[in-house]
């Protein structure tokens, strides 16, 4: 197995996001600087470059079957963008703390958006569905169940599940601690933190049970499960952790140990297949299959770290951006 470049291209600053298109023809990449450029996949054509947000983009989303981009950023606001003329829709103002997560409904119905303490849900046309009780802190991490029925959000103490229909909160988790990301198990069945303490923490609500493993080198921001269910990967130290999330869970478990000589900055799991990608401090992005006996697959060595990884939706490519704001777009050859 190989990964072979297929194009890169330049931004005027480091990648802070990266999302394909639902038919994966184009790859929306952000600039920390607020620019935001579409490229297609067969040659890296730019098809439009948008300004997105003057402070600084934070954070993009495509709709989940539309032409449709969600770009969050400093200046308070979250816009939708027509993806085909390249022009702005609606923006909306949601006050004055930073746009930092946003994440659409699976059915496409809705994309949540947290600012500063608040969480709001906006139409796809950008009307305000609702906005839920502020948090009592800064909301770090926002994560759609897969099945559409709840939105996770996170702040420094705790996750609610709020129910997306009628708006009331259905779970409360208390975490006495930082919480840096969130994840669902493709199954609906579990719900994961990457935690400030170190820590990664699992909640299988409707069974109304817990686990927790400790002792990673560093805080964990990097989550990703493979399309079963399954498997967990996880960052936190200069190894990805892999997790067996089968039957009563990874606690008690070891974890297959996927080493690097530099930290972990990004894990992704395919959508469809079982390939794990890991990038590191090292410029270093290798692919693996977990549950082989020698599971690395492919490796090759970037001139930069990675700041995001993101497989495009039929697997067959790998998008990698970079601290110096290169965007390479690389191709599983087997």
């Amino acid at each position: 197995m190989q990964l072979t470049k297929h194009w890169a291209a330049s931004l005027d600053d480091y990648v802070i996001d990266l999302t394909w298109s639902a038919d994966g023809t184009i790859l929306a990449a952000a600039s920390a600087d607020g620019p935001v450029t579409l490229f297609q996949l067969s040659d890296g054509a730019i098809t439009h470059e948008v300004p997105g947000h003057e402070d600084g983009t934070n954070v993009i989303a495509w709709h989940p079957s539309q032409p449709l981009l969600a770009t969050g950023g400093q200046d308070g606001a979250v816009k939708l963008w027509d993806t085909v003329a390249g022009q702005p829709t609606v923006s909306v103002d949601l006050g004055s703390g930073w746009v930092d997560h946003l994440a659409w409904r699976p059915d496409g119905t809705a994309v949540a958006a947290a600012a500063g303490r608040t969480l709001s849900l906006l139409g796809p046309d950008g009307t305000t569905q609702h906005t839920f009780a502020p948090a009592p802190k800064t909301i770090c991490a926002v994560a759609w169940q897969p099945a559409g029925g709840c939105v996770a959000s996170a702040y420094f103490g705790g996750v609610v599940l709020w129910d997306a229909d009628d708006y009331v909160a259905q779970t409360e988790f208390p975490y006495a601690n930082g919480i840096h990301s969130l994840v669902w198990s493709p199954d609906n069945r579990w719900l994961v933190s990457g935690n400030q303490d170190p820590s990664v923490h699992l909640w299988l609500p409707d069974e109304k049970q817990e686990f927790h493993m400790s002792g990673y080198e560093t805080k964990v921001k990097e989550l990703s499960f493979d399309h079963t269910g399954r498997w967990l990967a996880t960052g936190g130290g200069r190894e990805g952790c892999v997790w067996d999330c089968q039957g009563a869970g990874p606690e008690g478990r070891e974890p297959a140990m996927l080493p690097h000589d530099g930290r972990i900055t990004a894990v992704a799991f395919q959508h469809h297949h079982g390939l794990l990608a890991t990038a590191a401090a090292d410029g270093a992005v290798m692919l693996w299959s977990p549950d082989r006996r020698q599971p690395l697959r492919a490796k090759v060595k970037l001139p930069n770290p990675a700041t995001k990884l993101a497989w495009s939706p039929g697997d067959t490519h790998l998008a990698i951006g970079n601290v110096q704001g290169i965007v390479y777009v690389l191709q599983v050859q087997t």
